[in-house]
């Protein structure tokens, strides 16, 4: 089978031709126009296909993957619109070259002419779904998470830190194509405290190709930055602030100096936040310390202070026409200092009362630095290297204290003077993780159809971890035994990967790869070094996409992918992090991999995309599961495998434009889940429907005015034993350009209906540790007051010093033209 396997590999494969569209623009005098936009765009609907602009010689070129019949359209301030007849792309004759294109002036437009072509907010391939950020009037002030948040199929879970993508966990984070290893909790800290002003693109990746990590069962998350490519010294800034239920501010800034052969480019961001939630849990239970049954009643009122900053520098330098070095350096920093309010109330049936009113203060800081460096070399004509180095730093500190009452109906100190029920404990968790990883990538165009690409890579990863709580006891700190934790973890994943594509016939393309990954881990008892986790796994990740053209307007996509999501440091490590007197949240040693199996069915029309998909997760993780201690005194809330997950997931994407100045976007995510527990008291399985709606409505206004209308809503959904009640939001924003380069204004309302909070039930599967069933209502922010936005943002500079005098709006218009 294996020689079969890799006889295939070398001799069936890879995808459709590469369609170019080129020319040249002038003015009558024959000087050529720079940063002129263009468009190419599907003639059977005008929909935006692909957008550039001239550079300084007056010259662009279109790269495109797919056939079809298109229109160029080019436009420049000053001068008319021009728009070429019909044509069209095959694979028999993939380029199209315009020539002199000779635009007529137009000197009545030239006082204030703006370009307002966009990229679709949201576009399919065989890949995934990609969210065209900048695409969208609601981005400014808001966090990168709260972008994710409302991405097609995403579903967070900002109580618990959890993600899931098209109803599944197991999503793996990646920062401009680099796999970013830490708990989701810590992602999601991270993510809160990055600005979205800073990203262009998220793509949503549930079915990669080979030269993507396999890691991830539920698909990757891959968040692409900004990078300012235009020539001349030029840059952007914004200012944003707002209320909810506390003040809110953004600020941000970046330049760039681009020449022939150098392209400097940096950034800065600081964000600021106050912000609060509530929390509301009734439950009954079994509790053998308190005597027997109870009912409790649980309050909390979280008020936090959030600041961020984020600085980038990267540098590219084109040693000769065949090799480009860089490399960048980014350094962000995120502090939450907040308080929570505790109020329980334990009703011992049949008539005994016991109340606990806590405090716990906590100041919770981290750092994250990336550092990397590039090569690229082309070979011969069609053959490339690449040679990648990332270093990747990442911090986290966060004390605690907590300062309580435990007493019973007659005033009286409940519990036993012990570590559990101490009025003063302290704890402390400190995490640093450092990735190192390096790659290699080669692309050789082997004939005229078909095409390798083959790599290597290593990531290594060490993380070191240190908390637990203390209690105050007669008169001294005593550490709580269960809870102290002192873990070092060494993880090393080695890859290697082969991928060739073929255009079978002008209408059949197939991409087969294949990676293998191996993984080694091991944790470690830090103070006495005893070995307490240490696995070997390697695993082949096949993967086969096959696209049929129907016609110029459809085509039909048929993909098998194989990914993996290994338990992470926080899944594995036996730390305790307090909760409530009986209740602590640590970590399961026993966790296994999830090994994902997908079968994806894809059919586009036009702009219209459908895909269906199918997937099996054996040993899926599901994280905040109830077990009971060894001395059934503790609730343990914890990672956990299901024993298998099967999943049908139908998505679409439907824009629909209603007219030149009203568009709209629908996206549906959802279809049948089932699942079996293996964890719990009593086995049990667990069929329902899921699924999340999305949509947007876009309108340009007169004035350089224009305004967006977005809605989210996510159904019912299961986490393992966690039932969780459908929810949604509304949001609305609108834009004014302003002229002569004076940059735009904006305003924003986040969940302006208030309706963001979420219901949970535990024990709505089957019988809980201790018995327990419970309600929990979650209060986001927007909940108590809608989140209001007001944002400024401009561009300056110059392309170049020659031009800069007459054309003073062209940077601005550049910055409208949001092509590749």
């Amino acid at each position: 089978m294996k020689r079969l396997f890799l006889n295939l590999l070398l001799l069936c494969l890879l995808q459709a031709a590469n369609g170019q569209v080129s020319g040249k623009v002038t003015n009558n005098t024959g000087n050529p126009l720079p940063y002129a936009s263009v468009l190419l765009l599907r003639s059977s609907d005008t929909s935006l296909i692909k957008a550039a602009s001239t550079d300084e010689t007056g010259t662009y070129q279109l790269q495109y993957n797919g056939e079809g019949k298109y229109i160029l359209q080019i436009s420049c301030i000053g001068h008319d619109t021009w728009y070429s007849p019909e044509f069209e792309l095959r694979a028999s004759s993939p380029a199209k070259d315009f020539g002199t294109q000779v635009m007529k002036a137009n000197l009545q437009t030239l006082g204030d002419v703006s370009v307002r072509a966009v990229k679709p907010l949201i576009q399919q391939n065989a890949y995934g779904t990609i969210v065209n950020v900048e695409s969208s009037i609601l981005t400014k002030g808001n966090s990168v998470l709260q972008i994710i948040e409302r991405s097609p199929g995403v579903m967070i879970d900002r109580r618990n830190g959890d993600i899931a993508m098209n109803g599944k966990s197991g999503v793996m984070i990646m920062l401009n194509g680099k796999v970013m290893r830490m708990s989701t909790a810590q992602l999601l800290t991270l993510l809160d405290g990055m600005s979205a002003d800073d990203i262009t693109t998220i793509e949503l990746l549930n079915t990669p190709p080979a030269g993507y990590d396999a890691e991830g069962s539920a698909g990757l998350i891959n968040i692409v930055l900004k990078k300012n490519r235009k020539k001349g010294t030029n840059g952007s800034f914004s200012l944003s602030g707002g209320y909810g239920r506390g003040e809110k501010g953004t600020g941000s800034i970046n330049l760039a100096h681009n020449q022939k052969d150098i392209s400097l480019y940096g950034s800065y961001t600081y964000l600021h936040n106050r912000t609060g939630n509530d929390l509301l849990i009734t439950s009954t239970q079994d509790m053998p310390d308190f005597g027997g049954k109870l009912a409790v009643i649980f309050l909390n009122h979280s008020k936090m202070v959030q600041t961020g900053q984020d600085a980038r520098a990267a540098i590219d330098i084109k040693l000769n026409p065949a090799t480009t070095i860089g490399g960048n350096l980014s350094w962000s920093s995120s502090r939450y200092k907040f308080t929570a309010f505790n109020h329980l109330l334990y009703n011992v049936l049949p008539d005994s009362l016991l109340t606990f009113d806590g405090t716990i203060n906590g100041d919770s800081r981290s750092g994250t630095m990336i550092s990397s460096a590039y090569l690229e070399k082309n070979l011969a004509k069609s053959d490339k290297l690449s040679i990648d180095i990332d270093y990747i730093y990442f911090n986290h500190n966060m004390p605690t204290d907590i300062n309580s009452t435990f007493s019973d109906n007659h005033g009286n100190r409940a519990g036993n003077n012990d570590t559990m029920y101490s009025p003063l404990q302290h704890g402390h968790a400190n995490t640093t993780i450092q990735v190192g990883v390096g790659k290699i990538d080669y692309t050789k165009q082997l004939n005229e159809k078909i095409k390798l690409e083959t790599g290597i890579k290593n990531t290594h990863t060490t993380v070191s971890s240190s908390s637990g709580l203390a209690s105050f006891v007669n008169g001294a700190w005593e550490n709580r035994d269960e809870t102290v934790n002192d873990i070092k973890m060494i993880e090393s994943i080695s890859a290697i990967y082969t991928s060739m594509s073929a255009q079978i016939n002008p209408a059949t393309s197939l991409v087969i790869g294949a990676r293998y990954e191996y993984a080694h881990i091991r944790m470690y008892e830090a103070k006495n070094r005893e070995l307490t986790v240490n696995r070997k796994l390697g695993v082949l990740f096949p993967t086969v996409f096959l696209t049929r053209k129907l016609n110029d307007q459809s085509d039909l996509q048929l993909s098998y992918t194989k990914r993996i999501s290994r338990p992470t440091y926080n899944d594995l490590a036996s730390f305790a992090v307090y909760a409530d007197p009986t209740a602590v949240v640590t970590g399961n040693s026993f966790l296994k991999p999830t090994i994902t199996n997908n079968i994806k069915l894809g059919y586009n029309y036009k702009s219209y995309a459908f895909s269906l998909l199918f997937s099996r997760d054996d040993n899926p993780i599901v994280r905040w599961q109830l077990s009971e201690s060894a001395a059934r005194n503790l609730v343990l809330v914890s990672p956990q495998n299901l024993a298998w997950q099967h999943n049908i997931n139908l998505q679409v994407n439907a824009p629909v434009r209603v007219n030149s100045w009203w568009s709209m976007s629908y996206g549906f995510s959802g279809g049948w889940r089932h699942f079996k527990l293996q964890h719990t008291k009593q086995p049990a399985e667990k069929k329902y429907m899921g699924y999340n709606l999305n949509f947007t409505q876009s309108f340009m206004l007169p004035k350089n005015f224009s305004a967006e209308f977005s809605g989210l809503y996510n159904s019912e959904s299961y986490n393992g034993t966690i039932k969780a009640i459908g929810y949604g939001a509304l949001n609305a924003g609108i834009k004014k350009e302003l002229g002569n380069n004076k940059g735009s204004f904006q305003a924003s309302v986040t969940d302006f209906l208030g309706t963001l909070r979420t219901h949970s039930y535990n024990g709505a599967v089957t019988t809980e540790a201790f018995d327990i069933k419970s309600h929990v209502r979650y209060s986001a922010e927007s909940r108590k007051f809608p989140i209001i936005r007001l944002s400024y943002s401009r561009s300056f500079g110059s392309a170049s010093p020659k031009t800069q005098k007459k054309r003073d709006t062209v940077p601005d218009e550049a910055e409208r033209i949001r092509g590749n």
